[in-house]
């Protein structure tokens, strides 16, 4: 079995750590009602896509 021949030091476990991070989501604006939305998404505010309506909003 793999037992670790010395104690992980707290500078280098926090080294390790520094890239797990949550990120905050990307928005952009609807070109119709200038809500914020996901990029690549219909607007759940108005059903508008890429300047269609695409929902029965």
């Amino acid at each position: 079995m793999a037992v670790p021949k010395k104690r992980t030091s707290k500078t280098r476990k926090r080294k390790r750590r520094t890239h797990k991070n949550l990120s905050a989501p990307t928005l952009v604006e609807c070109s119709n009602c200038h809500e914020k939305i996901l990029p690549h998404h219909v607007c759940p505010e108005c059903g508008h896509y890429k300047g269609k309506k695409v929902s029965g909003n």
